[in-house]
């Protein structure tokens, strides 16, 4: 008998925008035995997220996209938007987020969030564009990314002194603000930042993240 579909399929593709919510549902997946789903890669080089039932999906085609089965398949886009949804309706124990009542860390949280997914995200994309993949050689765009990258970096490093995460009191605590950042971080050689030596707190942040079993996980999921 054919077993029954798992309550989310995860349309993606192994990229830092794709793993930050197969890291995600990783880390839910530790703490909730319900937490379980489907992935559905993307070929990304064959443009399949462009493709009409795709576009249904996500109108913007591009991945990542949750679907929620249980929720009469409710699609989700944007990585950001993906996990905060997760975070609020399946993260009863808050494990991974600060609740809206709790306004100040909440809104830290989501302030260093939209830092990744504004700026860290965008800056290093168009980096990794313009050393690895665009038709022609531009030094000016290529130093324009890069110099946004790196001071980018800088402004993660004065914020993770004396901090092991972006946000919560004290030292912080491991939020989807961290989850969203790192994927980008920790792939700084593929936009041509040959080491992280240059931001030491930044390095040992993206360290502690990939010694989490769940992270690594969500690191595997689409490579296949």
């Amino acid at each position: 008998m054919a077993s029954s579909p798992k309550p989310f399929i995860l349309y993606t593709a192994p990229t830092p925008n794709g793993h930050p919510i197969s890291v995600f549902l990783e880390e839910l997946k530790a703490v909730y035995p319900g937490i379980e789903y489907d992935v559905q890669k993307i070929d990304i080089s064959k443009n399949v997220q462009k493709e009409p039932w795709f576009l249904k999906l996500n109108p913007n085609g591009r991945i990542p996209v949750l679907v929620d089965r249980s929720r009469d398949n409710f699609p989700v886009f944007e990585t950001s938007a993906i996990l905060l949804y997760l975070a609020h309706n399946y993260d009863k124990e808050m494990k991974f987020w600060f609740p809206l009542e709790d306004a100040k860390n909440h809104s830290e949280m989501l302030q260093w969030l939209f830092f990744a997914h504004g700026g860290v995200g965008p800056m290093q994309g168009q980096a990794n564009h313009f050393n690895r993949f665009a038709p022609e050689d531009i030094p000016y765009a290529k130093k324009r990314y890069i110099d946004e990258t790196k001071r980018l970096y800088g402004v993660l490093e004065m914020r993770l002194k004396d901090r092991d995460w972006l946000a919560g009191p004290g030292r912080g605590k491991y939020t989807v603000a961290d989850v969203k950042a790192i994927p980008w971080v920790r792939i700084h050689a593929f936009a041509g930042i040959e080491s992280l030596d240059e931001w030491p707190n930044v390095k040992d942040w993206v360290e502690r993240a990939e010694a989490r079993p769940a992270f690594k996980a969500g690191l595997e999921v689409g490579k296949a």
